[in-house]
């Protein structure tokens, strides 16, 4: 058969060569995106999709927009000066009325307004008790006044037009010690009110310090196993591995019971001369920072590990062959190769420390207790998701910085190298 110059290419069906190409390369794709699809749904649904719930709950605020969605919209032309005018009172009566019979819908309103004004609870079950009112019998603001005196003060009254929205930046402002003024206007909490950037300031020192102590005895430590013949290299190698096979929760027990003051170090000390009282090791700073250095070290040590094994031994006596003393060579040539993965191992270390509960809340007293901890006190003792979840979405918006900061610093460390 002629073909002209033009003419496109045919397969032995008569279908055009490139139409078979795309439907080949179309075919190729859905099969990966079939065979990739049972991951994608298994991260959207234990990963993705519990991390946009918790930035969800940060800035959630249903409560009293539910139970009083005319009252807080009457509110808003009132100037915060005084007390709301009688026709926005009559329309709060209405719905206090409305919702005198649902016990559930009352609690968790009041339970909200009392996160922004203590005894705001106690206020709102008893005025919803004491409906409903009769305009007949007086003005509305006195009788709110005779119901409880705390009505004549205009705070109470600016809470309640604030909540005007399903959704609040007022978790994510407690969490940073933010406030709102008479003025609505926000200012940093004073030092008597101020709490959580101390937490957060203790949570990163203290993570900071695991770090540090974590690179300096698990750089040397990888240095040496890389060094090693390789039999008793896999011989120690797996003495680094075997906390990975015990609990968390049993190695703290086992530092409670080294660290105390009966315990096996104090004895030891004491039997040795060098303290003549135990010393106290357990339920303070220290006893936290060994727990946990004790704990991550296999995370520093083996990013570290990988990288070291990569780098050829041959670098090193080069640089001593052509008259570098070792200690230099060391530092110029052999650390900077190692920087990928002590920066992998410190990020590792670094990250799980901020989340880090149990051994704070074990071997930790109450100056040593970490974000994770306030986590879960408002979960599961008061029940303040919302304040659980402005905590827990700042602890990932801190490892999203961290870690996009690494990413920035490998980088240009590779640009530099290469």
């Amino acid at each position: 058969m002629n073909m002209t110059a033009d003419a496109p290419l045919l397969a032995a069906d008569g279908v055009p060569l490139a139409v078979k190409l795309k439907r080949a390369e179309r075919r190729k794709k859905l099969r990966a995106a079939l065979l990739v699809a049972p991951l994608a749904v298994f991260l959207l649904a234990t990963f993705i999709l519990p991390i946009a719930l918790l930035l969800y709950r940060s800035v959630e605020n249903p409560e009293v927009p539910a139970m009083l969605p005319k009252t807080v919209s009457a509110l808003a032309g009132w100037q915060g000066q005084g007390l709301p005018d009688e026709a926005a009172l009559g329309v709060f009566v209405q719905e206090l009325t409305a919702a005198k019979d649902n016990k559930a819908m009352v609690g968790n309103a009041a339970k909200r307004l009392n996160m922004e004004i203590s005894g705001y609870r106690s206020l709102l079950t008893k005025t919803v008790r004491a409906m409903p009112l009769d305009p007949a019998a007086g003005p509305l603001r006195e009788q709110f006044v005779n119901i409880d005196e705390r009505w004549a003060e205009a705070d109470y009254w600016r809470v309640l037009r604030h909540q005007d929205s399903r959704y609040t930046g007022f978790y994510l402002q407690s969490s940073l010690d933010i406030k709102r003024g008479a003025d609505d206007s926000l200012h940093m909490a004073g030092d008597d009110e101020a709490i959580y950037l101390k937490i957060f300031g203790r949570t990163l020192w203290m993570s900071a310090v695991v770090t540090l102590f974590c690179f300096l005895l698990g750089y040397p430590l990888a240095y040496w196993l890389v060094n090693l013949p390789t039999r008793k290299s896999n011989l120690l190698m797996i003495v680094v591995l075997l906390p990975f096979w015990t609990s968390v929760l049993v190695r703290v027990a086992a530092w409670i019971v080294l660290l105390q003051n009966e315990g096996l170090i104090n004895g030891a000390l004491m039997a040795m001369g060098f303290v003549d009282s135990p010393v106290q090791l357990a339920f303070n700073r220290i006893g936290v920072y060994i727990a946990m250095v004790h704990i991550l070290l296999p995370f520093m040590i083996l990013p570290v590990f990988s990288v070291m094994k990569a780098i050829p031994p041959t670098y090193m006596r080069a640089a001593v062959s052509l008259g570098s003393h070792p200690i230099p060579a060391f530092w110029k040539v052999y650390f900077p190769q190692t920087v990928a993965g002590v920066g992998a191992g410190a990020l590792l270390v670094f990250i799980m420390s901020i989340g880090y509960y149990i051994t704070p809340a074990l071997l930790g007293g109450p100056d040593d207790q970490m974000v994770s901890y306030y986590v879960a006190f408002f979960t599961n003792n008061t029940v303040n998701w919302g304040m659980a979840a402005a905590l827990g979405s700042l602890l990932l918006i801190a490892t999203m910085a961290l870690y996009t900061l690494y990413a920035r610093i490998v980088g240009a460390n590779r640009l530099s190298l290469g």
